[in-house]
């Protein structure tokens, strides 16, 4: 089985209405229809805080500023990629992030599909991967 190892960075973002900031998966990953944060992979030679205000742009037209480092998290898994199993290991970098400007819109092509500010009741009916259920821990102290 074929070894992969990534490296992301995402961002928490909560708005003055205490609403956290999610991204939908797309079809184009393996889980879509499910939350995430806002955040992906890291390219070479980018600096991770770089990385997670690139993708937080990408992927809800959002500009932000990074506050502080919140967590670095590892999760190892199997994954599939296009029919074939692969040992997979993520690490993530996860930073708070202000938004410094405020025009929402979806990512269009790309690995998510929607983007949303959620309130903490939207949170419990929505499906959350790992990173999402990780970006409500450091966001409210919950589950």
């Amino acid at each position: 089985m074929t070894r992969l190892q990534r490296i992301a960075a995402y961002n928490v973002c909560r708005d003055a209405d205490d609403r956290l900031l999610l991204v939908r998966l797309s079809d184009l990953t393996e889980r879509p229809g499910w939350w995430t944060l806002p955040g992906g992979g890291i390219e070479f030679g980018e600096h991770p805080e770089n990385a997670a205000l690139r993708e937080l742009r990408e992927e809800t037209g959002l500009a932000g500023r990074i506050v502080e480092l919140l967590a670095v998290d590892s999760i190892a898994r199997p994954i599939t990629i296009e029919g074939a199993r692969h040992d997979y290991h993520s690490v993530r970098i996860v930073y708070r992030t202000e938004v410094v400007y405020r025009e929402l819109h979806d990512e269009l092509e790309g690995s998510t599909d929607h983007a949303a500010w959620c309130t903490r009741a939207e949170l419990d009916a929505l499906p959350l991967v790992e990173m999402g259920r990780l970006g409500v821990r450091l966001a409210f102290g919950a589950a």
